[in-house]
């Protein structure tokens, strides 16, 4: 293998596929980044054997052929080059590095030795907008479930419609639910698919990074079979495999019939929120909600034996009958902060049931709370 790129198209392709690495002490060679160089085309690739991530990048293919060495040395080194042309041959099972003044040798392992990524087909898809995509993955991933223990909950939900996509994170305390639209191209009108959090997790790093400010205005392409996903976007693709579980019916939790409906400042119940949450008692993390019809009155309120008590009051619009309930703050101010609206509404049947919050003016996201018991 022979081939020329500049420093900074291996760098970017370094930080897209690297980080994957370094993790597996059971197969060392899952260390290593590997470096193709075939059919016109040079990739980094790098895998955990959950999840797959490749970066194609631009340069000169003298010969072809693959190799992989260490991904943190390889890493490392590239980011302290000049920005100039870099030269990449593999020489008596060495990757030899020379740019400007810069000559290196890396040992690394042959290509055979490296575990193959899976092809996803590609004759069906979905499309959606990048940052539509990144924002609603966003908005539900900090509610999925850390209990590994309960696998269906431990990734986010897909449920893919010819125009829509639904996307839903719980941890059976809390639930968040955001909705994009899609476009199909000859793809099922109706599947759901669970997409480990990891997966997900590398996406939101790829496309928040440096990259972003390429990938920002492209659509990202969604293919599926039986059991893997594969997510597309200009230079780069992520393979995964699918949670093999049947997620919970949760539209069943989400409360109907309300008794009381609330709309507010989102940014004034969020200071109010946080002011009283610092009386809150350690390690249960209440804060209370009493809402006030006859007073358009929303108090908020906190009382710790250790520090103290807190009491606001905040003008809010509510219709229905007095009533109040008591949460985690943290939860809260989690979901506060994903919704996109100045105003947010709050639904709620009584003290013992979920309280549901979404923006006031649009119907894409909501989050549900479960109540502190009293």
């Amino acid at each position: 293998m022979k081939l020329i790129a500049l420093q900074k198209n291996l760098k970017q392709g370094v930080f897209v596929s690297s980080f994957l690495t370094g993790k597996n002490n059971n197969l060392p060679i899952l260390n290593n980044l590997m470096i193709s160089a075939m059919g016109g085309v040079i990739k980094l690739l790098a895998t955990d054997l959950e999840v797959g991530v490749t970066n194609a990048i631009r340069g000169k293919i003298d010969k072809e052929g693959s190799f992989t060495v260490d991904a943190k040395i390889f890493s490392n080194y590239i980011n302290l080059l000049p920005n100039q042309k870099v030269e990449l041959e593999v020489k008596d099972g060495q990757l030899l590095v020379e740019s400007d003044n810069y000559k290196t040798k890396i040992k690394g392992e042959a290509a055979e030795e490296y575990p193959l990524i899976p092809e996803v087909a590609k004759n069906q898809h979905y499309s959606v907008k990048m940052e539509d995509f990144k924002k609603a993955v966003a908005s539900v991933l900090f509610a999925v479930s850390n209990d590994e223990s309960r696998l269906a909950l431990s990734g986010i939900l897909f449920s893919l419609e010819k125009d829509g996509l639904s996307l839903v994170g719980t941890d059976s305390y809390r639930l968040a639910e955001r909705k994009v639209s899609v476009k199909s191209v000859g793809a099922p009108e109706e599947i759901k698919v669970i997409v480990p959090t990891k997966t997900l997790q590398e996406l939101v790093r790829i496309t928040s990074g440096d990259y972003s400010d390429e990938a920002g205005g492209e659509e990202i392409k969604i293919y599926l079979n039986d059991n893997q996903i594969a997510f597309n976007f200009d230079s780069v693709e992520i393979v995964s495999r699918l949670i093999d579980e049947q997620y919970p019916d949760y539209k069943q939790i989400i409360p109907t019939n309300f008794k009381t409906n609330i709309t507010i400042d989102k940014q004034e119940l969020l200071r109010a929120v946080k002011a009283a949450a610092i009386f809150s008692k350690t390690g249960i993390n209440d804060v209370n909600l009493d809402f006030l019809s006859a007073k358009s009155n929303l108090v908020i309120s906190a009382t710790s034996g250790q520090t103290g008590e807190s009491i606001i009051n905040l003008s809010s619009k509510i219709e229905g009958a007095d009533n109040s309930v008591t949460i985690n703050y943290k939860y809260l101010i989690d979901g506060l902060s994903h919704i996109d609206d100045e105003l947010v509404r709050i639904e709620i049947i009584d003290f013992n049931s979920p309280c549901l919050f979404k923006p006031a003016s649009t119907k894409d996201y909501l989050y549900i709370i479960m109540p502190i018991k009293r």
